[in-house]
């Protein structure tokens, strides 16, 4: 008898392998998101990951089966062997395996690819790649990060792309088929302080206007553009906080005391409700961004945002956010102290974008999308 052709698309009998490099934000936090909902409908859930992920997004506590596997930010022949191994075993027995970045995709490829040779493994197992992220690297990084991401949207059954810009740009890249998949935001969790104990925790003045920034501190957010822009807005006196870690955090602390900036940085935290609630604009200065989380997070808290009108931004916003261009500090600069000054558009914008949050698909649609792609594919097998 034939198992592979007798499988049904029962949610209760699939077995979905997800795999995803080191991440410490948005990807962890959907796959996780992922995980929770797949085992609700029934579905046996294994997550490949880095060792240390689990701690930070709790995917064993979503009821995901935890399969360790290194999966560097960079290509190494030994790193690479011994990932590719462990996914082997990861995979055997699996209906789907969807992968989350084009690291993390490369390899299950690989894996896939050589399943033929090892019993339980089958090299006809559907491959759904998750596109996260557009390839921002330049130089000789930038020409291998094509090449890696034109094998694998080639390779991929499916690609789904966090943002109508990455659907595109894998359909230019030769995907069979490729749709948009968006990333929901988890439910952003109910603050402990309102507005007024949160503004008194952060020492602010009874009319001192607070700007929040949140992101990871990489090229990619360009906090170094925030920092461009604040004189364009300081004659408002503003408190700026600028919520994260990462490795440029040293760099742009320097740049605050040499330039006596009114920036405070706060690190990473986990009170982002209550830095919500004190806030009368958030400032994205990225330079791409998919569906921003702290976009939809600012949005359903009803607080104004003013962001670059980059990737997937003004698809997600719609008319309900202050977007200028990219690069341009005095755009910024000017959108962010406009808006200070207006507090009727303030309020104007926070009641469009809790509108406009109504409108994206939340954590269940998302699951319900994805678990009929994995139906269709399995049907289609």
């Amino acid at each position: 008898m034939d198992h592979s052709a007798a499988r049904t698309t029962a949610a209760n009998q699939l077995h979905v392998v997800l795999v995803l490099a080191a991440a410490t934000g948005g990807i962890g936090a959907h796959v996780r998101s992922l995980a929770h909902g797949l085992v609700a409908h029934g579905v046996t859930v294994t997550v490949c990951a880095p060792d240390g992920s689990d701690q930070l997004f709790g995917f064993s506590r979503a009821g995901a089966r935890l399969h360790t596997v290194e999966i560097t930010p960079t290509a190494g022949a030994r790193s690479d062997a011994l990932a590719i191994g462990e996914l082997r075993k990861a995979f055997t027995g699996a209906d789907v395996v969807h992968a989350h970045g084009m690291r993390a995709a490369l390899l299950s490829d690989l894996a896939l690819r050589t399943a033929g040779r090892f019993p339980g493994l089958r090299p006809q197992t559907p491959l759904v790649v998750t596109s996260h992220h557009a390839m921002l690297a330049t130089g000789m990084e930038r020409r291998l990060q094509r090449l890696m991401e034109r094998r694998v949207v080639r390779a991929a059954d499916l690609v789904l792309g966090a943002s109508s810009d990455l659907v595109a740009r894998a359909r230019e890249l030769g995907a069979t088929d490729a749709r948009l998949g968006p990333v929901a935001a988890p439910p952003i969790p109910l603050g402990r302080l309102d507005r007024a104990a949160s503004r008194a925790a952060l020492a602010a003045g009874e009319k001192q206007p607070v700007v929040l920034a949140v992101g990871r501190l990489v090229p990619q957010k360009c906090f170094g553009l925030l920092l461009d822009a604040v004189p364009h807005f300081a004659d408002a006196e503003p408190m700026v906080l600028l919520v994260g870690d990462g490795p440029e955090r040293a760099a742009l602390r320097e740049r605050i005391t040499n330039e006596k900036l009114p920036v405070d940085l706060l690190g990473y935290r986990t009170d982002v409700p209550d830095l919500l609630a004190a806030a009368d604009v958030v400032v994205v200065s990225s330079r791409w961004e998919a569906r921003s989380l702290v976009v939809q997070e600012a949005m359903r808290a009803g607080v104004p945002v003013v962001s670059t009108a980059v990737g997937g931004v003004p698809e997600l916003v719609g008319d309900a956010a202050v977007l200028v261009p990219f690069a341009d500090p005095a755009a910024l600069g000017g959108a962010v102290r406009e808006l200070l000054a207006d507090p009727d558009r303030r309020e104007r914008l926070a009641d469009a974008g809790r509108q406009q949050a109504t409108t994206w698909p939340d954590e269940a649609a998302t699951v319900a999308q994805v678990l009929s792609t994995y139906d269709e594919l399995v049907q289609r097998g």
